[in-house]
């Protein structure tokens, strides 16, 4: 898997093989449509599998990555991408440059709350048909983490419907490719 765009473009990262990556051309579609939001953006990404969502904001210019997820080999490997590609987690003047936490997803929105920490942008692509998108979104909006124009975006499989509203966020756009939706959420 390779890296699409960016500075970091065209460099390769791994990815376990018990996970289902997003595919290159639902990454792509991701950042054409958050466009210049990601520059200097706080990203999150739960459910992290490969890290390889992250790693692509990191080459659109997002200044700082969170990465989320509870399995131990996925995190080993996120860790590996990023030292590959001269990515070290680490602390800068301002604070978390890239963190890496082995957190249950629905329960790290909690956690990166207590941490003090907003996100601009949160990516999540839970395992499919198995509720974990709604309930990650309810998780999402039941703790502080999202900036006032912060954008929420859910990689979900089509048999899979998320509401058009939830708690204060609105949907405001969708892209299917195949049998995967990407749903953008907003702050009403």
């Amino acid at each position: 898997m390779r890296i699409i765009s960016g500075k970091l473009k065209g460099r390769q990262i791994k990815f376990p093989k018990n996970i289902r990556p997003t595919q290159n051309k639902v990454r792509k579609a991701v950042f054409d449509c958050l466009g210049d939001s990601v520059k200097d953006s706080v990203f999150l990404e739960l459910f992290a599998g490969s890290g390889a969502v992250g790693i692509e904001a990191f080459s659109y210019g997002a200044k700082k990555v969170v990465f989320v997820d509870s399995d131990i080999n996925c995190l080993k490997l996120i860790e590996t991408n990023l030292i590959s590609l001269g990515i070290k987690p680490r602390a800068d003047a301002d604070g978390l440059n890239c963190r890496i936490y082995r957190k249950d997803s629905l329960e790290a929105p909690c956690f990166l709350e207590r941490q003090g920490l907003k996100f601009d942008l949160i990516f999540l692509d839970p395992p499919y048909l198995t509720g974990l998108a709604k309930k990650s979104l309810l998780a999402i909006i039941s703790y502080d983490i999202l900036t006032p124009l912060g954008i929420v975006v859910i990689e979900h499989c089509k048999k899979e419907e998320l509401p058009h509203t939830e708690g204060s966020l609105i949907l405001f756009k969708q892209k299917h490719y195949g049998d995967k939706i990407l749903s953008f959420y907003k702050k009403e």
